[in-house]
């Protein structure tokens, strides 16, 4: 019996592992079959199509990104790292503690603060007032707060995350228990409640950074300084330049020898490298967040 126990168990072992690194495979191939397309050659690319081993090689797609915009690249990459780190860091910051405050059964207005928060996950007043109240009442537009603050700080979605892991993890018997030995409000927050909260924490900070890695949107409508210009948000005006001198090279009989397929794969691989390249290392941080539990029920 113990031997077919044995047998049935590494066989299960067997196939766990086959799904998983046919998952793997699914999700690495496709990258792979980026990375070789972006350094095809633009003419094999349109006529033979992607391909693991393309028939002729050609590094003209980050020759033309690098050479004439090197320098404005290198700086979008400083600001996308700063953006990142500052914004991840002021999201764990606020938001807990906003998220706390909602998960105490004795604060009074939990219950109209929690509407107000998901009220603006499901309604907003458009992009127009938006806009306008960013730009002319709080005047961030051009400035390094217009990458940090819209859609991205204070997200509902994130406050109610960590309202709900407070409640359900953080047991109220803790909480009176410490203020029975003294401890204050802001004590139980720091040295209690926080440490309990790293699996949340790591969730939500690697949910966050690359949320922050990502954006383009606000540096599109609240940034026209080229020196604030995230990398996500340059290689988007980069790609609309592009479009644009091909359409009018086209309507113009002018013949343009400039890469397109390729150079979006190239921005591409170019924005999501650093972010892969890292995530290894955070990774472990996730994991041991994940594995901490708080106290059982």
């Amino acid at each position: 019996m113990s031997l077919n126990r044995s047998a049935a168990f590494k066989i299960g072992q067997l196939i766990s592992h086959i799904v998983l690194m046919l998952f793997s495979l699914a999700a690495i191939l496709p990258f792979l079959l980026m990375a070789m397309a972006s350094i095809t050659d633009e003419k094999t690319l349109f006529r033979e199509g992607y391909s693991f081993f393309p028939s002729k090689l050609s590094f003209y797609a980050y020759e033309y990104l690098f050479v004439s915009n090197a320098t404005t690249i290198f700086r979008a990459y400083g600001v996308t790292m700063m953006i990142t780190i500052v914004g991840t860091s002021l999201c764990l910051l606020f938001a807990p503690m906003f998220g706390y405050a909602l998960s105490r059964k004795d604060n009074k207005k939990r219950g109209v603060l929690t509407f107000f928060v998901f009220f603006t996950m499901l309604f907003n007043g458009g992009l127009v007032p938006q806009y306008l109240m960013y730009t002319q009442m709080l005047n961030i537009k051009n400035s390094f707060w217009a990458l940090i603050v819209p859609n991205l700080l204070m997200n509902g979605f994130i406050i109610l995350l960590m309202k709900s892991y407070f409640v359900l993890n953080i047991h109220p018997a803790l909480i009176e228990a410490a203020k029975i030995d003294g401890a204050r409000e802001f004590y139980i927050y720091r040295r209690i409640v926080m440490p309990l909260s790293l699996p949340i924490l790591a969730t939500i900070g690697l949910m966050n950074g690359i949320a922050y890695w990502n954006d383009w949107m606000n540096g599109l409508y609240y940034i026209t300084d080229p020196r604030l210009y995230s990398l996500q948000n340059l290689l988007n005006r980069i790609l609309m330049s592009i479009n644009f001198l091909k359409e009018y090279g086209t309507a113009a009989g002018l013949h343009m020898d400039i890469p397109t397929a390729s150079v979006r794969l190239a921005m591409t691989l170019i924005g999501t490298l650093p972010i892969l390249v890292l995530y290894p290392f955070f990774q472990k941080f996730f994991v041991k967040g994940i594995s901490l539990g708080g106290i059982k029920g």
